[in-house]
């Protein structure tokens, strides 16, 4: 039994509102359960130097944390003066996830950076912030098209993330946090639209797996993302 009482193979409840923030081209604010993600898509007329004259454009990421999104105080990064390991290692996950879902010669020569801080934490925040975090790019690039900054939608594929793992000898899709600090076995999948997958970030936390329940979670995730896109297509 899960702690949730869901079933092995059941989503959180998704919920996603955009248009959250007044002065970014794309926002909104995704929640999975008990986590909430705050997601904003600003654009710049500029790339960063390796890019400039290559007619690409780019797609970057940053994530944070809130002192009190977890049920304790955590210290501002910005306090102590550099980003911890795990917030970078997150991160640049976010941006390679997103880059997946571009075409990047129809971006042109310009970059989208996509903030994504959590403001409630119950697991799964990587998961959400990619999930969201492409919803606020959809929006941003929106944007560019109806100015006719550009005239080729970039977007090629939808592109969510969710977790699976091995909770009480079980394979079972999104776990919380209940389950996540317990899982023998704990994944995260960024996956396309059309199931094509991006990462798959894996590791036997308290156990071992075996390529069955690989298989088993594989399949659980493609559900998840299912759901995810319907949500997002219903954001957007």
């Amino acid at each position: 039994m899960r702690p949730s009482g869901r079933k092995l193979d059941e989503m959180r409840s998704v919920s996603i509102e955009t248009g959250v923030m007044r002065h970014a081209e794309g926002s909104c604010l995704i929640k999975v359960g008990d986590t909430q993600v705050l997601c904003s898509a600003s654009i710049e007329d500029r790339t960063p130097p390796f890019l400039r004259n290559t007619g690409l454009g780019w797609v970057t990421a940053e994530y944070g944390m809130l002192p009190r999104a977890t049920n304790t105080r955590n210290r501002r990064e910005a306090a102590q003066g550099k980003q911890g390991g795990r917030t970078v290692e997150i991160q640049r996950l976010i941006g390679r996830s997103l880059r997946a879902g571009i075409d990047r010669s129809a971006l042109g020569e310009r970059q989208i950076t996509v903030d994504c801080d959590v403001i409630q934490a119950d697991g799964g925040t990587r998961c959400a912030a990619i999930t969201g975090g492409w919803v606020a790019l959809r929006l941003a690039i929106n944007t560019l098209l109806k100015a006719g900054v550009i005239t080729t939608d970039p977007i090629i594929g939808h592109v969510a993330a969710v977790s699976c793992g091995i909770y009480a000898g079980q394979p079972v899709l999104d776990l919380d946090y209940a389950e996540d600090s317990a899982a023998g076995v704990d994944g995260n999948f960024v996956m396309l639209g059309d199931g094509r997958m991006v990462e798959v970030q894996m590791s036997g936390e308290a156990s071992v797996f075996g390529r069955g329940e690989l298989t088993t979670m594989l399949d659980l995730a493609g559900k998840g993302v299912e759901a995810l896109v319907e949500a997002q297509r219903g954001a957007v």
